[in-house]
């Protein structure tokens, strides 16, 4: 492939006394050749970027740490449907420092719209995203956005910094080649600039300037063309103004605005990197094929942000956790812990009758929502009269379909159980037709319904029924025996509305597919490989928030004891790396591609049958069970490659 000469012959040094050693003084590796002619002070604008540093992409599944070995750069080629997020990882590695104060040098990372030969775009910035790969004890997790269409970053001496790209395919998007290109440009360090940043003063008072100029100009419809041209040019003259401010000193020339694109990103010296893209015609549906509840702790949500429950700030806080989520596409729901994990969950915070309700509901994206036993915020209907009100306004909808109540976490004797069953039939004495979710690993320890553990989790449904209709069971219990699923499925009445899902949690624990923080890349994506192959209808997570308790909002994260790092946390707060939306990790990516794989799955199995597309996992090497799946990634895309080749019009 055309590498653009970018291409970088690296012999990973050995350690000593390992596979070899090394030599008394560093090692040789052959890939130095190209740093003689550094000597002296390094000034990165007279210099190639290539002669400084190592660049080469890895894909999404790489847990791309500090010391990860520099690879040949190549260029990256994706393929993705329409309404779809694909992803691939930059990786840059110093050869040499230029800046100071412990820092290698700064690089500027420029991403360009990816066009298509009919001059279809996708937007850097708004379809293509730029984050950075944050450590999370040590481990690569978080992803910190970047500015685009031009962000900066510093490296360090001796360490790999990793950049997350994500492009997200419209529905509307039409499908062909789409090629771009990513610049990377190293730059003097900031001590090193003469223009410094905007102290907030100025940004405030450039602010107004522009709002100003935006009054101007925003109420012109109807206005008389005389009145319009007046406007226009006081803007003109505004802008004019705040261009030749000192802010924008370094933009100027004598003939006017230099262009920046032209001048310093698209410069000679910068390393280049070729994205092509190949969208295809299929569609992921706007409703997620599979239903994956995921709990928000609001309890997390009002210490950490310092709201009161039911205040303004609190339904807006909520809303924007809720609406941050849906692009992930998994279906949030809030939660509250009492005792004996009886849980209070809801999906929207505010009662049935509101207008908040309904949007909700019928977001499209939405594929299934929680109904909460009891009022989420006090108010002065009588428990009993709530349910009844809610129920009968929710059923009255067409998205009552989606409606599910999961009111126990877990239940462990028969006491838990039989309050299940007692709050379902309240419930169902409302609402036939509702559906009960309850989680479970075991049947009542105190009252054992058959001779062995494993027998008695296995009678659950019989033990029951008629109050429950989701049965989601821990995948730990099965263990690595997937020909267990067979007799959990076999006590089912599917034809009576019953469904199987399945959860993760704190188990099962490595080999086994999960989310907890270092485990590899595909064991985090194999989750859903899983519950594609066992057939569940429905996935739970019980947490994607659930850090300890802080009551700063820009606090460190810790994990909770006991539990295993990651495990109850996919995202973050934005406040922890100085941005104001909550940050993805890494996993909750790879989460996403797993409900992604389900979708082109169900695309195969529509046209050849689900067990050929079921088989077709274990033909292309990538999941065969729970202990054996792909550690690589092309196999990956060589199955999406192939549903594309087999499945395209």
């Amino acid at each position: 492939m055309d590498n653009s000469g970018n291409t970088q012959d690296v012999v990973v040094p050995p350690v000593e006394g390992i596979a070899g050693g090394g030599t008394s003084y560093g090692w040789n590796d052959g890939g130095t050749h190209d740093l003689i002619h550094l000597k002296g002070p390094i000034d990165p604008t007279e210099i190639p970027t290539r002669d400084l540093v190592h660049v080469w992409s890895m894909p999404s599944t790489a847990n791309v740490g500090p010391q990860e070995m520099p690879r040949h750069l190549e260029p990256i080629n994706l393929l993705a449907a329409r309404n779809e997020r694909e992803s691939v990882q930059l990786a840059i590695r110093p050869k040499v420092s230029w800046g100071g104060s412990g820092v290698a040098g700064t690089v500027q990372v420029q991403c360009s719209d990816l066009c298509s030969p009919s001059g279809d775009r996708l937007i850097a910035g708004k379809s293509l995203l730029l984050r950075r790969v944050v450590p999370i004890l040590g481990v690569p997790d978080a992803l910190v956005p970047l500015d685009l269409p031009v962000g900066q970053i510093n490296l360090f001496p001796g360490e790999t910094t990793a950049l997350w790209i994500s492009v997200d395919v419209p529905s509307a998007q039409p499908p062909g080649q789409y090629e771009g290109e990513i610049l990377i440009t190293a730059t003097k360090t900031d001590a090193e600039s003469p223009v410094q940043s905007l102290s907030t003063v100025d940004k405030h008072q450039l602010y107004k300037e522009l709002k100003e100029c935006l009054d101007i100009v925003d109420p012109i419809d109807g206005k008389p063309l005389d009145e319009v041209v007046e406007r226009v040019k006081s803007t003109t003259i505004s802008l004019r103004r705040i261009l030749l401010s000192p802010s924008f000193s370094e933009f100027s020339s004598e003939n006017g605005i230099a262009d920046v694109m032209e001048e310093d990103a698209i410069s000679s010296l910068s390393l280049r990197l070729k994205l092509n893209l190949t969208v295809w015609e299929f569609v992921l549906p706007e409703t997620p094929s599979l239903p994956a509840v995921f709990g928000i702790s609001d309890t997390v949500i009002e210490d950490r942000f310092g709201v009161k429950h039911g205040t303004a700030e609190w339904y807006e806080a909520l809303d924007q956790h809720f609406k941050w989520l849906l692009q992930y596409r998994i279906s949030p729901y809030f939660c509250k812990w009492a005792d004996g994990m009886r849980v209070l969950t809801y999906t929207c915070p505010w009662p049935a009758d509101h207008p908040k309700s309904d949007e909700y509901f019928s977001d499209p994206r939405l594929a299934a929502y929680a109904v909460p036993y009891k009022q989420v915020v006090s108010g002065n209907d009588a428990a009993k009269d709530y349910l009844q009100k809610q129920v009968e306004i929710l059923r009255t909808k067409n998205h009552w379909r989606k409606a599910y109540f999961y009111l126990w976490d877990e239940p462990l004797n028969l006491e838990q159980y039989d309050s299940v069953r007692n709050m379902a039939s309240d419930i169902h004495a409302y609402a036939p037709d509702a559906r009960i979710l309850t989680t479970y690993y075991c049947g009542p320890n105190d009252a054992p319904l058959a001779p062995t553990p494993f027998e008695a989790f296995v009678k659950v449904p019989s033990f029951l029924r008629p109050h429950n209709q989701i049965y989601c069971t821990s995948e730990w219990v099965l263990g690595n025996r997937e020909d267990l699923v067979k007799d959990i499925t076999a006590e089912l009445q599917p034809e009576n509305g019953e469904e199987w899902w399945t959860y993760v949690c704190m188990g099962p624990s490595d080999p086994h597919p999960n989310w907890h923080l270092g485990m590899r890349g595909t064991q985090h994506r194999a989750v859903m490989w899983r519950v594609w192959k066992e057939g569940g209808t429905g996935f739970l997570y019980w947490g994607a928030n659930c850090y300890e308790k802080a009551t700063v909002a820009s606090a460190e994260i810790k994990f909770r004891h006991g539990l295993p790092p990651g495990d109850g946390v996919l995202y973050y707060p934005g406040e922890v790396f100085s941005t104001n939306l909550p940050v993805a990790s890494l996993r909750l990516e790879r989460l996403l591609s797993g409900l992604q794989d389900i979708e082109y799955l169900r695309l195969y199995a529509s046209r050849y049958g689900r067990d050929e597309a079921t088989a077709l996992l274990d033909r292309m090497g990538v999941y065969f069970g729970p202990e054996r799946y792909t550690h690589e990634h092309m196999p990956i895309d060589a199955m999406r490659g192939h549903i594309f080749n087999s499945c395209r019009s």
